[in-house]
């Protein structure tokens, strides 16, 4: 007896996203469904090519499939769609391209946040999604050097300019445009004005995440683009200590009043690794990122050594996710991306409700 194409989705409708917490069937994973006498071919699309619960997905589909009874040969392709922010919302319309604006943060200087976003920017690329990654540090830009651009921009039509591209990126900075030797006396005005002209003036093209490096603390710039972009959420940077974290309380409240989700916690140089003996040593305190996450009850994405390679990848203008990719550092960004996608992909879903277009049909989310 022929396979019936209710069966199969019902089987996968028992398939569910561990991340999301829907089924398959539900969130409009399932794709392109073919059914040939005892034979199927279906295509299942995560929601990021990042998906840190791709295995555990691939293995619910495989036993859900092999419940059907009198099932001949199975064909599952696998691919990934980066669904976007729910809309609409003020300022949607500067960044129609985008899918998913993703902030990084933190309460103060020096906790390494532009070295977190950089290579936070280049992991989500390795993965394979499209990146985009715009310097919003308008007083201490650092992106030129860490990327390695020493090049302008150009402008094709006169009204956008190109953003320059490295290491899988597309790249924006005010860096780009000032003298290196030049400091920005700006007030408030003047920052919000310049940072929409970034924003709305670049041809940033289809974008999966447009990765915003903000300047640290809860100023000018960090409101504005909160006000006026349409964000996915804010990821904070911090180190162990307590002085750190205290500032990272403040930023994530500056976050909730302005109605931006804050996807998690990233803690920065969690612990020195000795270049010599490959050990160890807790110099800032241990656990300060575990903690606050648990404290301010948001997701803890991961922690990263303070080690002489990422210095001297930043130094180079090669990040270590680029220049050293089998690297144990590198595997910790990687794991952060995915984590990072993951909370993503959950506030994308919570702020849309499943349409369900017809019987049997596949919802869409």
């Amino acid at each position: 007896m022929a396979i019936d194409e209710r069966a199969v989705l019902a089987a996968l409708g028992k398939v569910i996203d561990p991340e999301l917490h829907i089924d398959i069937v539900r969130a409009g994973m399932v794709k392109d469904l073919k059914v040939s006498g005892n034979d199927i071919s279906l295509k299942i699309e995560l929601t990021t090519p990042a998906c840190p619960m791709k295995g555990k997905i691939e293995a619910d589909v495989t036993a859900a499939l092999a419940t059907i009874e009198g099932l001949g040969e199975r064909k599952v392709d696998w691919g990934a769609r980066v669904r976007p922010a729910p809309g609409p919302a003020a300022g949607q319309q500067l960044l129609p391209e985008v899918k998913n604006v993703v902030l990084v943060g933190a309460g103060k200087g020096g906790v390494g946040k532009s070295t977190v976003a950089v290579n936070l920017a280049c992991a989500l690329a390795r993965h394979g999604a499209k990146v985009g990654l715009l310097d919003a540090d308008f007083y201490g830009p650092s992106i030129p050097l860490m990327t390695g651009i020493r090049k302008k921009p150009v402008s094709h039509d006169g009204k956008k300019l190109e953003p320059l591209e490295a290491h899988g990126l597309k790249v924006m900075s005010i860096g780009f445009l000032i003298e290196p030797d030049q400091a920005l006396v700006w007030r408030g005005p003047m920052l919000h004005g310049a940072l929409m002209q970034l924003v709305r003036d670049v041809n940033w093209g289809e974008l999966d995440y447009l990765v915003l490096d903000l300047p640290p603390g809860t100023g000018d710039v960090a409101l504005s683009i909160s006000q006026q972009v349409r964000s996915s959420g804010a990821v904070l940077v911090t180190t162990p200590q307590d002085v750190a974290l205290a500032d990272v309380v403040r930023a994530k409240a500056m976050f909730d009043k302005v109605h931006v989700p804050v996807l998690g916690i990233i803690e920065n140089m969690s612990q020195f690794i000795c270049p010599h003996c490959g050990n160890g040593t807790h110099i800032f305190d241990v656990g300060g990122g575990r903690k606050a996450s648990e404290m301010m009850d948001i997701a803890f994405l991961g922690e990263l050594p303070l080690d002489l390679k990422v210095r001297q990848g930043g130094d180079r203008g090669l990040p270590i996710v680029v220049g050293h990719p089998e690297s144990a550092e590198t595997a910790k960004f990687m794991e952060i991306a995915r984590n990072v996608a993951g909370r993503i992909s959950q506030e994308n879903v919570r702020g849309r409700a499943p349409v369900v277009t017809g019987p049997g049909a596949q919802a869409t989310v």
